[in-house]
């Protein structure tokens, strides 16, 4: 089965909506760990930090892919699918 996210291939022609999933998948992650330290008893500010800098990345290349040739989303969709592969490892 094809998986439009996968490294090796560019993306789905079939569904330009596609990359942007991805990117908003990452971005979710990144959302559910942010409350999750807002909400810990001993939030760590330095961890919210970098989470919320990783957030705003994420709708940066978002917006990035508004404008970008095939190449381009090709690499940050990789990038991205990459990216949840390893976060969902970790869980938020």
């Amino acid at each position: 089965m094809h998986d439009p996210a996968s490294p090796s291939e560019p993306a789905s022609p079939v569904s330009p909506r596609a990359p942007a999933d991805v990117v908003e998948e990452v971005m979710a992650w990144y959302s559910r760990a942010i409350l999750a330290e807002r909400r810990a008893p001993h939030s760590d500010p330095e961890r919210l930090e970098q989470l919320l800098a990783q957030r705003q990345e994420c709708a940066r290349d978002r917006a990035r892919l508004e404008e970008a040739d095939a190449e381009e989303t090709a690499r940050i969709t990789a990038a991205y699918a990459a990216r949840l592969k390893e976060l969902g490892a970790t869980g938020p």
